[in-house]
Order: C-alpha cells, then sequence, then structure tokens
C-alpha cells in the first residue's frame, strides 16, 4: 500500500502541535507554581518580621528583599540543575540511539515498524512508514517515537532558570510591595489581604491548566498560604514579645 506525503504530514503535524502545546502549557503551569512559591515564602518572611517589630519599616524591607532574591536564585539554581540533568539524559539517549542506527540499521528499522504497529497500523503500512520515515531522518523518527523527545528542541536550562527566576521574583512582589505601603497598624492585614487573592488567582490558574476542581485547588492553595502566614506571625509575635 502506498502511503501519500499528504496522509502522512497532517499526523506528524498534529503530533508535533500538541507536543508544542503541552510544552508550552508545562511551562505556564511552571511559572504559575514559581510565583505561588514567591508569594508565600516572602510573604511567611515579611509577616513575621512585621510581627516581630512593627513600625521597623527598614528591618522588613531588608528581610522582604533578602526573601526575594535569595528565593529567587535558589528556584532559578534549582531549575538549571534539574532541567541540565533531564538534559543531560536526552542527549545520552540521543547519541545511544545514533549508535544504533549506525551500526544496526536493519534492527532498528525493525524496531520502529514495530513501535508503529503498537500504534495500531497494519504490518505493511507500519513498515513502509518506517521506511519512508528512516530515509527522511532516522533519527528524527526514532526519538520521536520510542524515546518522546524531539532532538532538535531540547529543553534549555539557562531558560527554565531564567523563568523559574522571573516567576518567582513577581509573585514574591506581591507581599512585599504590600507590607511597606503606608498602613501603618494594619499593614500586615493588607499585606494578608493581597497574597490570599494571589493564591486564589494562582489557585484557579493552575486548576484551569491542569484541569482540576477550581474549587478545590483555590481552597488548598489559600488554606496552606493562609497557615504559613499565620504560622510566622504568631512566631515573629513571639520573638517580638521576647526581644521588647
Amino acid at each position: 500500500m502506498k502511503v501519500t506525503d499528504s496522509s502522512r504530514t497532517p499526523r506528524h503535524a498534529g503530533e508535533a502541535h500538541g507536543q508544542n502545546v503541552g510544552q508550552r502549557l508545562n511551562w505556564l503551569r511552571a511559572g504559575v507554581l514559581g510565583a505561588n512559591d514567591g508569594i508565600v515564602s516572602t510573604a511567611g518572611v515579611v509577616i513575621g518580621v512585621a510581627a516581630a517589630t512593627p513600625n521597623n519599616v527598614p528591618a522588613i524591607a531588608t528581610a522582604g528583599i533578602a526573601a526575594v532574591v535569595a528565593g529567587a536564585f535558589s528556584m532559578a539554581g534549582g531549575e538549571y540543575v534539574s532541567v541540565s540533568t533531564q538534559r543531560d539524559t536526552e542527549m545520552a539517549l540521543i547519541a545511544k540511539e545514533k549508535w544504533e542506527l549506525e551500526t544496526m540499521p536493519e534492527e532498528e528499522l525493525a524496531e520502529l515498524a514495530g513501535l508503529y504497529r503498537e500504534r495500531g497500523l497494519s504490518e505493511d503500512l507500519a513498515h513502509q512508514v518506517a521506511v519512508e520515515l528512516t530515509a527522511k531522518d532516522a533519527l528524527a523518527a526514532h526519538a520521536e517515537v520510542e524515546l518522546g523527545i524531539d532532538h532538535e528542541e531540547l529543553t534549555s536550562p539557562w531558560a527554565a532558570a531564567a523563568a523559574s527566576f522571573v516567576a518567582f521574583a513577581a509573585g514574591a512582589l506581591i507581599p512585599l510591595i504590600m507590607i511597606l505601603l503606608p498602613f501603618g497598624a494594619h499593614r500586615v492585614w493588607v499585606a494578608a489581604l493581597a497574597v490570599v487573592l494571589g493564591l486564589f488567582l494562582t489557585g484557579w490558574v493552575s486548576a484551569v491548566l491542569g484541569g482540576a476542581s477550581r474549587g478545590r485547588a483555590i481552597a488548598r492553595n489559600v488554606l496552606m498560604g493562609s497557615t504559613t502566614m499565620a504560622a510566622t506571625y504568631g512566631i515573629g509575635l513571639l520573638f517580638g514579645v521576647a526581644v521588647g
């Protein structure tokens, strides 16, 4: 059976499009979670310091800025290490696949045809698809079907680190800015309200991206963030009383 270009192209274009959409959603979801971490961790620091020294704005600002910088670099460093490890693994798998294609091409062709049979193609059609894709770009075909990797578009550790840095810092600015506004004795409650609203938003967005229950995601997000703020506020009060 002859397989024309028009019968193959839409299928692979659709797969590539689906992979690209999935990658963008993963990046967006990671950005939302990074912003969420920035909101919660920085809120905990500034609210704790504000509870201990409510009128010491320089101390609150210093602690908040340090929390933003340290947290953003920590998130970026962690993401860089994680993605670098993933990229190294993918490159090793691609190198192994390239060696197999050079040393045992017939076995690799049979393997590729078998993978397409597992996807529902008939034996003849699977063999012809494997032959034509191998002739076009054998490494790309095996990387996509066998490994689930686009060997020409590996994730960049530096891009992942930069995205995590920006996402964390963006979220962290919410409690930092709000607690430094001139609300006097009410600064903690204003910052806490802003944090709850921010957590509501990140919980809603993460639920939409993940297809999960929005109510549960929002409640879980707000509850954990509120618990963090309450805990650090209580610790701040205890230390403030002890110091005083």
